[in-house]
């Protein structure tokens, strides 16, 4: 049954698809699910994260070639297929008034141009389930709310043959459900930060709870909690093996494994677009669409 099931996670750099929804795709793989990770831009403008790396001259003069070795570790580690869209990281602008964007960047480009690329992939993988950003980009990074602009796009343009000839962009076809990724959502949050204050342990989230509470965020609608604690670790791999991007000794990985398998046990989404009948909660992505393939 799962030899026809087919995933497709659109993300804007190399190591988001390790930090939203990782271990989801983990455990599709280990299920026969053939899952593909559709990067938009190559991240050669991000930051050096890790302070182990900082500086180091050969890593800043060849970050894109660098952030490329990395994607290809983790996605070995993820078990997944990956394909580049191309296009060049934007940038995080910083400062009062903020910096205009760089010219040819992903966050420049036509929206509807840039979905065809995306819909090009979509024709060609032909998954029922795609996930991506919510509008809000998951955090307003401007590649991350291109890349939900252009899925959101994409996702009707792939069974669009006016719009995206099919001589061009290949045979039409229609994905069946889209999500956002929820997984950095307040009662995921509440629960671990309340499980280590409880052990006695020190929480790295009170910050964040504290930012919640001072700005004026609006709760997403969680739909779907995919259980997938067996793969946590392998996850963490991922991310660790994009190695300009994340500290293995910082905040992210202080979270003892037992206390996040217990304690909150699941990835988020929120479904978005269904064009299968489905029943709320989930714990399934492909639920409405195993019974049909």
């Amino acid at each position: 049954m799962t030899d026809q099931l087919r995933l497709m996670a659109v993300h804007a750099h190399p190591d988001d698809e390790s930090s939203k929804g990782a271990a989801t795709m983990a455990k599709y793989v280990s299920e026969g699910v053939d899952v593909l990770v559709a990067t938009c831009t190559g991240g050669e403008r991000g930051s050096i994260l890790n302070p182990k790396l900082q500086g180091d001259t050969y890593i800043e003069e060849h970050i894109h070639e660098v952030r490329a070795k990395e994607m290809d570790e983790a996605r070995e580690i993820l078990g997944v297929r990956q394909e580049w869209l191309g296009y060049v990281d934007s940038g995080l602008p910083e400062g009062d008034p903020l910096p205009p964007l760089p010219d040819g960047c992903f966050a420049l480009q036509d929206v509807d141009e840039a979905a065809g690329r995306l819909v090009r992939l979509i024709r060609s993988f032909r998954p029922q389930v795609i996930t991506t950003y919510d509008e809000n980009g998951g955090y307003p990074h401007p590649d991350h709310i291109m890349t939900h602009k252009i899925s959101m796009v994409a996702f009707d343009g792939a069974a669009d043959t006016a719009k995206y000839p099919e001589d061009e962009f290949g045979p039409a076809f229609q994905p069946q459900k889209m999500y956002y990724n929820q997984g950095f959502n307040r009662p995921r949050t509440v629960a671990l930060h309340e499980a280590l204050l409880a052990r006695g342990l020190e929480s790295p989230y009170g910050d964040w709870l504290k930012r919640w509470t001072e700005v004026d965020r609006a709760e997403r609608t969680l739909t779907t909690y995919v259980p997938c604690a067996e793969f946590f670790e392998i996850r963490d791999k991922a991310l660790i093996a994009h190695a300009t991007q994340i500290d293995p000794d910082g905040g992210w990985f202080r979270i003892p494994m037992e206390i996040q398998r217990e304690v909150w046990p699941t990835e988020e989404y929120e479904l978005a677009k269904s064009l299968v009948d489905t029943s709320l909660p989930e714990a399934d992505l492909f639920e409405g669409i195993r019974d049909n393939a």
